[in-house]
């Protein structure tokens, strides 16, 4: 790789941000980002992503965001985020106030959701994970609607704050996207939103212990 300005920089997505920016693609300060999840230590990809996205950041005046993707209490814990602090400082980077946790934006979240259920684009389905699985087909044959696919939106909102609120026991229920079974992509499959797990979170305690979006 090249050296430019003092920063090494040759590669496709250096071309692709100079191409944006002379293009005017967009109006506002480039923000990069690393979003590690908080369930386990770094490694030798995640300091290849680090130095990129801090340096690319670095490069155009913009802002380079650590932002812990920590929705799963199941998996996270404190440890993991002071092992990923210290590695960044180790490797000579510091985000400084920039530090965010998805697990901050539970309450956005959630009534992103309900805005969903609201417009009739997410419904809480009762299938089973076996259930789910054979209702989602396969590569070459399309999925089939669930039976809780069209039930009101009062039920889907009743049944979702019930969620919520730790009514209802782990995994007896989730929240679905209503995208399209038939869809050759089975990521498009009417993917879970939202699950229910009763666990503890380790940063936000009970604001999260019910449900975890995934």
């Amino acid at each position: 790789m090249g050296e430019e300005n003092g920063l090494f920089f040759n590669n496709y997505i250096d071309k692709l941000m100079e191409e944006d920016i002379k293009n005017q693609a967009f109006k506002r300060e480039i923000c990069t980002r690393f979003p590690p999840e908080p369930n386990g230590y770094l490694h030798i990809g995640s300091a290849y992503a680090i130095n990129m996205n801090y340096m690319m950041a670095r490069k155009y005046n913009g802002k380079f965001n650590l932002r812990f993707d920590d929705t799963n209490p199941l998996k996270e814990d404190r440890e993991y985020v002071d092992a990923i602090l210290d590695d960044i400082e180790w490797l000579g980077y510091s985000p400084g106030k920039r530090i965010f946790y998805g697990s901050d934006y539970a309450n956005e979240i959630f009534n992103a959701a309900v805005a969903l259920i609201e417009k009739g684009q997410a419904y809480v389905c009762k299938l089973s994970t076996e259930e789910m699985t054979e209702y989602r087909g396969t590569i070459t044959e399309p999925g089939k609607n669930s039976p809780y696919r069209n039930q009101s939106i009062e039920e889907n909102l009743h049944l979702f704050y019930k969620m919520k609120n730790g009514e209802f026991p782990t995994g007896s229920m989730v929240l679905r996207a209503k995208l399209d079974m038939e869809s050759p992509n089975m990521n498009l499959r009417d993917p879970v939103l939202y699950r229910i797990i009763l666990a503890p979170h380790y940063r936000t305690g009970k604001r999260l212990v019910h449900i975890s979006d995934v």
